[in-house]
C-alpha cells in the first residue's frame, strides 16, 4: 500500500477540509522527506498543513483525513 501526502486547508467549519493530493510514495522514508520539504516552504502564519496517510487507495486516504477524531484521554502521569 502506498503513502499519500496531502495538503490540508481548513474550511469554514471543523468538519470541512480542502484536500489536495501532493504526491504518492511507495516507502515511508521518501514520503517523510517530501513532507518535511513541503512544511519548510509554508509561511509561519499559514493555515495550510501537510499530512502523510498510509492507505490502500486515495479515496480511503481522504476518508481517513476527513474523519473527526476524539482527543486522547490523558493519563494522570501525562499531565
Amino acid at each position: 500500500m502506498p503513502y499519500y501526502v496531502y495538503q490540508v486547508t481548513p474550511g469554514p467549519t471543523d468538519i470541512l477540509k480542502q484536500l489536495k493530493l501532493e504526491a504518492t510514495f511507495e516507502n515511508y522514508r521518501e514520503a517523510k522527506n517530501h513532507l518535511k520539504e513541503q512544511r519548510k516552504k509554508l509561511a509561519s502564519d499559514s493555515r495550510q498543513s501537510y499530512q502523510v496517510v498510509f492507505a490502500a487507495n486515495a479515496l480511503q486516504a481522504e476518508e481517513q483525513l476527513m474523519e473527526k477524531r476524539e482527543a486522547p484521554i490523558l493519563q494522570e502521569w501525562e499531565k
